[in-house]
């Protein structure tokens, strides 16, 4: 049994609320546990000039956390990203790319932004995990609009941590687990059950194959459970209909 009283594979508890802010194509505010992020996904018709002789369309990421987000005050990132800040964000558009048929999109661009308003450990899991849901959001909006046709969403999309925290393997770390932490792995996987990214970091102690395979197939475990959660949130129907 855990701090906050979870087995070692169970995941915080998660909320996924859609159509969280009015403006936006695509809104969610994902909660899991302590860690709230707010995914917003917005439609621009254009792409960036390296992009443009494609013809496709382009799905990008920005993220940051507010200055209340921790305990001590984060200064805003007005001028430049932090190298921390930098990969995050490239994590996030790696992973949502992989859930778009981007020659369908045509030549626009579909910007996911997520603001972390309270971290407790997984902000970007979480990140990713929410901004899937307002990304689909974006794409039915878009659809309705006439900017595509079907079939844009290929696969879905979730992410989850891992660790080995005194020698004990455990799945969605909260913040005093993950710096606490022997090994820490941030996973993404998709629908197919294919991965997309395995960040695995041995912060203490290496890890041996035998153990990566037992975090993964941990965090395989988790990411199945987030991705039927996504599923059934969405199935739900849009929230302005």
């Amino acid at each position: 049994m855990r701090h906050d009283g979870r087995q070692p594979d169970a995941v915080r508890p998660v909320e996924l609320l859609r159509g969280f802010t009015q403006a936006a194509p695509g809104s969610v505010l994902i909660r899991m546990g302590g860690t709230h992020v707010l995914c917003t996904a917005a439609i621009e018709e254009e792409v960036p000039p390296w992009r443009a002789a494609s013809g496709a369309g382009w799905v990008t990421a920005e993220y940051d956390m507010l200055p209340g987000a921790t305990g001590q005050r984060r200064p805003r990132s007005r001028e430049r990203l932090d190298g921390r800040t930098q990969e995050i964000q490239r994590l996030i558009g790696r992973a949502l790319r992989t859930a778009v048929d981007l020659p369908r999109l045509g030549p626009r661009t579909i910007y996911l932004d997520c603001d972390v308003l309270q971290a407790d450990g997984g902000t970007r899991t979480a990140a990713i995990t929410g901004a899937y849901v307002a990304l689909c959001d974006a794409v039915r909006v878009g659809r309705q609009r006439g900017l595509w046709g079907p079939d844009v969403i290929v696969a879905g999309v979730a992410a989850v941590s891992v660790g080995i925290v005194d020698g004990q393997m455990l799945l969605d770390l909260d913040y005093p687990e993950d710096a606490a932490a022997d090994v820490d792995c941030n996973l993404v996987m998709t629908s197919r059950g294919q991965w997309v990214e395995i960040q695995a970091t041995a912060e203490r102690t290496p890890l041996s194959e035998e153990q990566l395979a037992a975090l993964l197939a941990l965090g395989r475990g988790g990411i199945t459970h987030l991705l039927t959660l996504q599923e059934r949130v969405l199935r739900s129907g849009h929230p302005s209909e």
